[in-house]
């Protein structure tokens, strides 16, 4: 797999063309790679970029949060250095106003991800919602449309090699076997994927598993280089999940 920016030195990268900063990852191409994988009807996928820096038109220095979120249906998502490298890259450049700023930020990645981008400055996060414990559970199943975590999710850049966190929600209809649950999350320990794709796989193999009519995996990514990524795999377009933060982000 060979990415512009991802594993190799960056700290130069100069472009005045900020669109050209962006490593596309084709999602057909990821997915292609496992021949039985079910995807989920609707999702989206929920970036948080915290150190979102520019000029005002005071030349004055602005930090704010940023919030993206990319359709799963898009055929195409950004490979998360590249974004880090293209969001940086407004941080000497002075702007009239915030919304001059999101309209170029929704045209450049709606044009890269093939699909409607959304992008809002973010000034508050929803509070975290009650979960039982996967890890810690005394039962043998899952209860139905009852919300679980897996708050030990590891997994690796298939790129670097390094590791990925995570908390994974669930919350499913008819119940599910919690033992076979969290080994099946232990699993990717050692598994080299992009964080969506970890997230289509627990969604197509519980499907596959247990047959479920009603699903939902939501994985809370740990951030790195000052972004998190958070995808959201349902078999319903109406979520019991929002944008919050936990702990660890």
């Amino acid at each position: 797999m060979s990415r512009k920016y991802l594993g190799k030195q960056s700290n130069k990268i100069l472009s005045k063309d900020q669109f050209s900063i962006l490593d596309p990852i084709d999602r057909g191409v990821e997915t292609s790679k496992y021949n039985n994988l079910i995807l989920a009807k609707h999702g989206i996928d929920i970036w948080n970029a915290y150190e979102f820096s520019y000029l005002d038109i005071d030349l004055k220095p602005r930090l704010n949060v940023l919030e993206i979120v990319i359709p799963m249906n898009s055929s195409k998502t950004v490979e998360s250095k590249s974004m880090k490298l293209y969001l940086n890259s407004f941080y000497n450049q002075s702007y009239v106003s915030k919304k001059d700023i999101l309209n170029i930020l929704q045209l450049d990645l709606s044009k890269l991800c093939g699909a409607s981008v959304k992008v809002n400055f973010k000034k508050t996060f929803s509070e975290a919602p009650n979960a039982h414990s996967l890890i810690d559970a005394k039962t043998a199943f899952t209860k139905s449309n009852t919300l679980y975590k897996f708050d030990a999710f590891r997994s690796l850049c298939p790129v670097t090699n390094q590791p990925d966190w995570a908390v994974i929600y669930i919350s499913s209809e008819p119940k599910i076997n919690i033992q076979w649950m969290v080994e099946y999350l232990s699993s990717f320990r050692e598994i080299g994927e992009f964080h969506e794709l970890c997230i289509d796989k627990i969604f197509s193999a519980t499907k596959n598993e247990f047959h479920v009519s009603k699903l939902s995996v939501y994985g809370r990514f740990m951030r790195r280089g000052g972004i998190d990524i958070n995808p959201l795999r349902s078999s319903s377009s109406s979520s019991v999940f929002s944008n919050h933060r936990e702990f660890g982000q």
